[in-house]
């Protein structure tokens, strides 16, 4: 895999400004995943590694960036360890991301 180690990377928060709107999962993952200097294929391989299930591949990290998709609680847990994100933030992304998708 190219790209940085996320663990050279400072810990991320997902939140912006106070008193700025919460950000969208989409938005938000694309954001750190190029601030960690990885490609999707990276970021699909680290998942994997990490959590030990191989099933997660590029085009699923590319639904979950479109909105298309959002990962469910189990591929958030694993996103909050290989982005060093806090669970709360990613929580509150996606259900950003689901109104979002409802309106």
């Amino acid at each position: 895999m190219t790209g940085q180690k996320v663990s050279d990377v400072p810990r991320q928060t997902a939140r912006k400004e106070v008193g700025e709107p919460p950000e969208s999962l989409c938005s938000m993952l694309r954001e750190l995943r190029s601030r960690h200097g990885l490609s999707q294929y990276d970021l699909a391989g680290q998942l994997n590694d990490a959590s030990g299930n191989s099933s997660i591949t590029r085009e699923d990290i590319s639904r979950w960036e479109r909105g298309k998709r959002i990962p469910g609680p189990y591929w958030r847990k694993w996103l909050c360890a290989v982005l060093d994100l806090p669970q709360q933030d990613v929580d509150l992304a996606a259900a950003v991301a689901r109104c979002t998708r409802r309106a």
